[in-house]
């Protein structure tokens, strides 16, 4: 039964992710509105694929803010990076450069509004991608980051990358940390059943010393690790 449920899980979310990116990127000349649907579509389609096929419950412990702060969420696996859209109101996430290469969801993912992360870029880059960040705040968006940088195993503890910090004090948002332990369900060839529980922390004001912001969110990520 879990491997019919995966075969059903793969095939139909990944055919659906090709029709939904294409159909996003057609509405884009014509509606921003009708393609930001679309971008939105895809994490509800992941969601329906992962609660109905796979047999999947997903538990929020708390709800986003109203207004627009930086949300840091721990990363266990795909699920949360494409749940984002259905999670957050229109939300800009910041992603690995490489990732807009990806032949149409490049595409689409820079025209919803993502910040692309160079690591190695210098400080010129950096300051644009700050002003592309407040720009969409000042839009009123959401700031989604992943502040391990990349995915971690379920149950350990990475520190955050150093630029987040740095982001931190010049973005002056404050910060929700928000824990979520999808890896033992969804990072896996074979997923299994289960409930991806969110877990929001309190918002952490800004300005705060990096050695506290650090570490506060750090504990918070971590909040669902037992």
């Amino acid at each position: 039964m879990r491997l019919l449920r995966n075969l059903a899980f793969y095939f139909a979310f990944y055919i659906g992710s090709l029709l939904i990116t294409s159909a996003s990127l057609g509405a884009l000349p014509f509606s921003v509105e009708a393609f930001r649907a679309r971008v939105r579509n895809w994490a509800q389609w992941q969601r329906w694929c992962v609660t109905h096929l796979l047999g999947c419950k997903i538990v929020l412990e708390g709800a986003p803010l109203d207004e627009p702060v930086l949300y840091a969420i721990k990363h266990e696996s795909f699920f949360e990076a494409i749940d984002a859209p259905a999670l957050f109101d229109t939300p800009s996430v910041f992603a690995k450069q490489e990732l807009f290469s990806i032949p149409l969801w490049g595409r689409a993912a820079a025209a919803f509004g993502l910040v692309p992360v160079a690591r190695d870029a210098g400080a010129k880059a950096l300051m644009q991608m700050i002003r592309s960040a407040k720009a969409l705040v000042a839009d009123g968006r959401p700031l989604v980051i992943f502040p391990e940088g990349t995915r971690v195993p379920h149950g350990e503890v990475r520190a955050l990358q150093s630029g987040f910090a740095g982001l931190y004090k010049m973005l002056g948002l404050p910060v929700v940390p928000v824990a979520v332990n999808s890896g033992p369900i969804y990072h896996r060839k074979l997923k299994k059943p289960g409930t991806i529980t969110y877990k929001f922390g309190e918002p952490i004001p800004p300005g705060l010393p990096r050695s506290e912001i650090e570490e506060r969110v750090l504990a918070a990520i971590n909040a669902l690790n037992g």
